[in-house]
């Protein structure tokens, strides 16, 4: 009897392993999670916390480990550059049709990205300094004088820093313009491929004889074709990217590193959170969408921005996603993605501003409000010119802090976290680019809906 009742308990236990393993093919955000938790269970027991592994040979397997994550994220950038300079090109170039609405989109997203760059700028230095997260860090010994210390008994100009940014200004300006573009595609520059592309991209919306054109744009859809045929095989590795990066990332630290810095991760946490809510709002008032469909239109754009910390690496699925689920036209999509993954970076302005004025705190450094306001303005055109790659907010970070005359010993417990909130931050500024995307095509009038998907907006 005990036999017989077994055969469907098996048959039934393999129907479920079938569905789950055709479930989890199809779907890659399921995929992802599983390695995220993996290798969270494995970077856990590599740590310096558990101690069942020697530390050598923990950072040894955590190389070998993060080694399709270095693969996955070095396709992406091996096409990176021809994907974002193509993209932006043909999408200005479909919108050659109506150059109006072309100016249109590009106006309203200056305007969209400079106004949610400051509010999270300000947004990130305000919370730090109402929270004081950097006065809980215990350093045994006294305050570091600041770099720049005022003369005795000197009344502090707080004009002076502004003067130096209004003189540097146009040598910054003049410098936004390429002189070779192939030596900033090879040094990485994405702003400086991303204004080129503008360029082209105005120039034939400008030309008279378009026809003369065209097979310079099959050429650029055919290299556009050839790069995404590469992201493709590059998401292929995703999940082992995620559960390699992840178990290499906690190897590293160790949950101790994390629970020491609660209180200033927590601090940036919050604030990425208040800027997600309004992105959220941003585009149920002006994108005219939910919050509920938006969070599941981009949910999975989020989690593969969060588990490879790189906005540009997300730009394919981004496209798609704005297409497919947001519903902007593919000329929209196609210029807005890949030029919102470059300077629309309110979430790096938010951690930044957070981690300066923490690490002040820790050395004991008071900032003056005309040097918060002078640091929110210079940390909106430096998140803008960012590359959407992880790691570079810290390199751009610590220039910003001797910048403001602070001493940097502090960045060594900013250094600690950094990854884990490279990938919080990331995913803020790729909802952003989504957000954006909604907006600019209701804005517009360039939605492509069909009467049913109308009723369902």
């Amino acid at each position: 009897m005990a036999t017989s009742n077994s055969i469907p308990k098996r048959i039934h236990y393999r129907q479920l392993a079938g569905r789950i393993d055709a479930w989890m093919q199809t779907r890659l955000w399921a995929q992802v999670l599983a390695g995220l938790a993996l290798g969270l269970v494995v970077g856990l027991g590599l740590s310096p916390d558990a101690g069942l592994v020697d530390v050598i040979v923990a950072d040894t397997l955590g190389e070998w480990l993060a080694l399709p994550g270095q693969i996955f994220l070095a396709l992406i950038k091996m096409v990176l550059m021809p994907l974002v300079a193509c993209s932006i090109i043909l999408g200005l170039a479909a919108g050659a049709a109506d150059p109006d609405k072309l100016k249109s989109v590009g106006g309203r997203l200056a305007i969209f990205v400079a106004g949610t760059t400051t509010a999270a700028a300000a947004l990130g230095a305000g919370l730090t300094l109402l929270l004081r997260p950097g006065s809980l860090v215990d350093i045994p010994t006294a305050p570091i004088p600041r770099l720049r210390p005022e003369a005795p008994g000197a009344e502090p100009d707080s004009l002076e820093p502004f003067m130096e940014a209004a003189a540097e200004a146009p040598a910054l300006i003049a410098d936004l313009v390429p002189e070779n573009p192939l030596a900033s595609a090879v040094e990485n520059e994405m702003l400086a491929v991303v204004i080129f592309a503008i360029f082209l991209g105005v120039a034939y919306v400008a030309s008279p004889n378009k026809s003369r054109l065209d097979p310079l744009i099959k050429v650029l859809e055919a290299m556009l074709e050839v790069s995404m045929t590469v992201v493709k095989w590059a998401m292929y590795l995703t999940p082992y990217a995620v559960f390699g990066l992840t178990a290499q990332l906690l190897a590293r630290l160790g949950a101790q590193s994390l629970v020491a810095l609660g209180a200033y991760v927590g601090t940036v946490l919050a604030g990425l959170a208040l800027l997600l809510g309004l992105y959220v709002v941003l585009a149920w008032a002006f994108g005219r969408i939910s919050p509920l469909r938006f969070q599941r239109a981009v949910g999975e754009a989020q989690l593969l921005a969060f588990s490879t910390s790189s906005s540009a690496a997300v730009i394919p699925l981004s496209i798609e996603t704005a297409v497919e689920k947001l519903r902007a036209p593919s000329s929209v999509a196609s210029f807005v993605i890949p030029l919102a993954a470059t300077v629309n970076m309110a979430g790096t302005a938010l951690y930044q501003g957070a981690a300066i004025v923490f690490v002040a705190q820790i050395a004991g450094v008071t900032l003056s409000p005309a040097e918060v306001a002078f640091m929110v303005f210079t940390l909106v055109a430096a998140s803008i010119g960012a590359p959407g790659a992880p790691g570079v907010s810290i390199a751009i970070l610590s220039g910003l802090v001797a910048t403001f005359g602070i001493p940097p010993q502090g960045l060594v417990f900013v250094l600690g976290v950094d990854r884990f909130l490279d990938m919080a931050r990331t995913s803020v500024n790729v909802t952003g680019d989504l957000a954006a995307a909604r907006i600019l095509s209701r804005e517009a009038g360039q939605e492509e809906l069909s009467s049913e998907q109308a009723r369902h907006a």
